[in-house]
């Protein structure tokens, strides 16, 4: 006890130097708070950007080895290679709930889509169909019975030149002129949610259950629709089978393909957006119909992209399709906040290493000046071990009295710096949420526009990984409790760094020496 005693007297009968180590202590605290701060609000946004940029990954097709399989068909046209690709077996829904049951996924979703025609509905398409002529040379062979011989026994072989005109048949016709697209909850509908689609007139309704669409606006000009108009979707392979839509919105596309230059139309002129219960429907129908899925499996995190990947070709996905993920999208949406952080850190380095090597420099002095003080402790038979303790004890005390102060200007300073990050994120994510909801036609909410929340509803819906935030006016702790620690760590490691010095200097000093030498 007494040597707190003896620090606390030495303290205030040197009050100029201490108050010199103070300052420096309290410049450090400041900018280590500040730099401490941003870190700690840089972790909470990246934190944010987690889980609102959800890491997905889903299956396409790989053109580039279906390419190098027609290749090797030395027979190959381009009638076979596209007959070929119309029958390759497609990604079934239970091979999508096979890759789903997956220890790297947090859930999955998927969307069919259907090519169907329509009565009365007029195809969008810069292509004129126009009729051609094909001129097939065709080998038959006769029995003409030889002179004296029986029927039967001799052969005539003839060639004959048959001209057949006909229709150049659009694809899509054959299959299906619009392509049927099925959801089955907003936050399956990317196309919205990022923006490449928005609703212009109507909305996109809450009821994934019920005969309703949405259709381009292009489309919707060519034949007249609007809200509330009826269109009939014929089945391409049995005319028989049809089904009456109500179109509930019109949508244009905002994506970089949409301004093509050489295309009368946008990609999406002839898509035609439901749910999947409509789409089941036809499928249910008509077993010969066939349809796409398209399966998106959200992960857990973006380090397994790769290894679910593996997994997924392990399970048995076919060659010809590949599993491809958004992580690239992922990585650059936090680079910003990440630079941040890396200039905070970088920051709080270099005044951690200039401090200590500053407080290190006056120790040393310090300890020259008291020289004869430390003589005189050990002439009267006080231990080095005291005498160090009591020397580490009273920068000690100065240390944690100056980081107090530091830290206390430190908040009041970083606050504003911090809140204004958050709040840059947060108007952001609010903007997001805002233009979400304006591209599918209405407030959104976890029932859907326009509708409230029901009462029970535990959470506000996410879509495509990303939850409304909050607004806040201010955060009030920035300066937090793992802060404080991390300032108390600094303030105990600057102490024991300056005290280096004195360590030194008190182990090799001899008692007498230093009497003789004031003497």
């Amino acid at each position: 006890m007494y040597i707190l005693k003896n620090a606390w007297i030495s303290i205030t009968r040197n009050v100029s130097r201490n108050l010199l180590i103070g300052i420096i202590v309290v410049v450090i605290a400041v900018a280590a708070t500040i730099a401490l701060s941003i870190l700690n609000s840089a972790n909470q946004i990246v934190n944010a950007y987690n889980n609102e940029y959800e890491c997905k990954a889903t299956i396409g097709t790989n053109r580039e080895n279906l390419m190098k399989t027609f290749k090797k068909n030395e027979n190959s046209s381009a009638e076979n290679m596209i007959n070929d690709f119309a029958n390759l077996e497609q990604v079934s829904e239970d091979d999508i709930n096979k890759y789903g049951n997956s220890d790297y996924v947090k859930n999955y979703y998927y969307t069919y889509s259907v090519g169907m025609n329509a009565n009365g509905l007029s195809e969008a398409t810069d292509h004129v169909q126009k009729e051609t002529t094909e001129t097939r040379t065709e080998k038959k062979t006769t029995h003409q019975a030889p002179p004296g011989g029986h029927p039967g026994q001799g052969q005539t072989t003839t060639e004959e030149e048959t001209q057949i005109t006909k229709t150049v048949e659009n694809i899509k016709a054959q299959n299906g002129a619009f392509t049927v697209i099925g959801y089955n909850s907003y936050s399956s509908m990317s196309d919205f949610i990022d923006g490449n689609y928005t609703i212009t007139s109507g909305k996109v309704t809450s009821d994934f259950t019920s005969n309703t669409c949405v259709v381009s606006e292009e489309l919707a000009s060519l034949n007249n629709l609007s809200v509330g108009s009826k269109i009939t979707l014929v089945d391409p392979k049995n005319t028989s089978l049809t089904y009456e839509l109500e179109v509930t919105g019109i949508y244009k596309e905002n994506s970089m393909e949409a301004k093509d230059m050489g295309s009368m139309f946008s990609s999406s002129v002839n898509n035609i957006i439901t749910n999947q219960t409509v789409c089941k429907k036809f499928l249910s129908a008509d077993s010969s119909l066939k349809a796409t899925v398209t399966p998106t499996f959200v992960l857990k995190d973006k380090e397994h992209a790769e290894d679910f990947a593996n997994e997924v070709k392990a399970k048995g996905l076919n060659e010809n399709f590949e599993v491809t993920n958004n992580l690239e999208e992922v990585v650059d949406a936090a680079k910003g906040i990440d630079n941040i952080s890396s200039f905070a850190q970088t920051f709080l380095l270099i005044v951690l290493i200039i401090g200590a090597v500053v407080l290190f420099v006056i120790n040393m002095i310090n300890i020259r000046e008291r020289k004869y003080e430390i003589g005189v402790l050990r002439t009267i038979g006080m231990s080095k071990l005291k005498v160090i303790t009591q020397f580490m004890c009273e920068l000690l005390i100065v240390t944690l009295l100056s980081l107090a102060i530091g830290s206390a200007i430190g908040a009041a300073t970083s606050a504003p710096v911090a809140n204004r990050l958050l709040e840059s994120e947060i108007v952001n994510s609010q903007m997001q949420k805002e233009n979400i909801d304006k591209n599918f036609g209405g407030d959104m909410g976890p029932g859907g526009p326009g509708m409230e929340a029901p009462p029970d509803e535990p959470e506000p819906e996410k879509f495509d990984g990303m939850v409304e935030m909050k607004a806040v006016e201010d955060i009030e702790a920035v300066v937090d409790f793992i802060v404080l620690a991390e300032l108390l760590g600094i303030g105990i490691g600057l102490t024991l760094i300056s005290s280096i010095a004195s360590c030194i200097a008190i182990v090799r000093f001899k008692p007498l020496t230093i009497l003789k030498e004031r003497s």
